[in-house]
C-alpha cells in the first residue's frame, strides 16, 4: 500500500497486497484519514467484497468528503450513487475539485 497525500487529499494506492488485505489496511487507515478527501487506486486484482468499500464510502462521505476508486475494471454503473468510480487518478482529482466547488457553494 502506498500512501501520497498532498493537501486535503489522500491518494492509497494498492500495490502488492490481495484485495482482501487492503480492505483490512484501509479499514484501519481511514480513523487517520477521515477528514481528507480520499482516492483509492486499486489494480487489476479485483475487489473481493465490494460491500466493504461501498461501506467505507458511503460513511466516508456522510462526513462531507470525498471518497472516489480509480479503476479501469470496475464499472460505475454496477454501483449506481453507492461509490464513485473513475478510469484515471487525473478524473478523480477533477472530480474532488467539482466537489470542493459544490460544497463551497452550499450544494
Amino acid at each position: 500500500m502506498i500512501i501520497n497525500q498532498h493537501n486535503s487529499t489522500v491518494v492509497i494506492t494498492q500495490d502488492k497486497t490481495n484485495s482482501s488485505e487492503f480492505l483490512k489496511k484501509l479499514s484501519v487507515l481511514h480513523e487517520r484519514y477521515k477528514k481528507n478527501d480520499l482516492i483509492l487506486q486499486l489494480k487489476d486484482t479485483p475487489i473481493a467484497s465490494m460491500d466493504a468499500l461501498v461501506s467505507l464510502s458511503e460513511m466516508h462521505r456522510q462526513l462531507n468528503y470525498s471518497f472516489i476508486v480509480v479503476s479501469t475494471h470496475l464499472n460505475q454503473d454496477d454501483f449506481e450513487d453507492h461509490l464513485t468510480i473513475v478510469p484515471t487518478l487525473q478524473e478523480a482529482h477533477d472530480y474532488i475539485e467539482m466537489e470542493l466547488m459544490q460544497r463551497d457553494l452550499g450544494f
